[in-house]
């Protein structure tokens, strides 16, 4: 059994996408985070950078004790190796498809999550910071679109744990400015992704949680957007 961390953002549906493929049982655990529930003390313990997805799995390999993991890239690693499943197993496929996970973790995700911010949730709208940040977005969205020139799927005709981290950041492309229809390859594989049984399962689960597009409050901005040290 699995204990899911959860809350619907880019990040925490990259793991349900995974779990619904897969069918693993799992639990979700709501982390409500524009009520500040990933400071709580609890969930300090199994995410100590204060962000979801966590996981703990109940019933890990080698027959110990749970093992909890942070961070979404870290979880789809340790999934993939617990199940077999959506990593390739030889040396070649496997170093490709992680090489594209960390493509996202370290640029899609961030950069797009900029985009974000300060294009929708910014009191002050600064013309540098947006031109900025759209500007790297779709240039992450042009290496994309070229890696999938003349392949179905990221890593290569199998869909893999690089296709779900860098799907739901794309996703909400029309939030980050971004013209998908100048992503042609990138478009197309959305597509396929989004026809999945088991991403509209994944995506399903959403609405249960926070209504799609729903206007952030000023509180829950404070709590989100504020510096906490410590």
């Amino acid at each position: 059994m699995i204990d899911l961390h959860y809350w619907p953002t880019p990040n925490g549906h990259k793991v349900t996408l995974f779990l619904e493929e897969t069918g693993l049982d799992y639990t979700i655990h709501p982390v409500d985070i524009g009520k500040g529930q990933q400071f709580e003390p609890d969930f300090l313990k199994i995410a100590p950078n204060n962000r979801m997805p966590a996981i703990v799995d109940r019933a890990p390999a080698d027959g110990g004790d749970p093992i909890s993991v942070f961070e979404s890239g870290a979880i789809l690693v340790y999934l993939a190796e617990k199940t077999g499943q959506f990593l390739p197993g030889d040396v070649r496929g496997r170093v490709t498809a992680l090489e594209w996970l960390f493509w996202q973790m370290g640029g899609l995700g961030p950069m797009a999550g900029q985009t974000h911010h300060f294009r929708n949730y910014a009191d002050e709208k600064i013309p540098y910071a947006i031109d900025r940040y759209v500007n790297e977005t779709a240039r992450l969205y042009g290496v994309l679109n070229r890696r999938l020139e003349g392949r179905d799927f990221i890593a290569g005709d199998a869909y893999t744990i690089a296709d779900m981290a860098a799907y739901p950041w794309i996703v909400p492309y029309e939030n980050q400015g971004q013209d998908i229809a100048q992503f042609p390859n990138v478009q197309r594989w959305m597509a396929t992704i989004k026809a999945r049984p088991a991403t509209e399962r994944a995506y399903a689960l959403g609405p249960k949680y926070r209504q799609e597009n729903a206007v952030m409050s000023d509180e829950e901005k404070k709590i989100l957007f504020g510096v906490r040290k410590g």
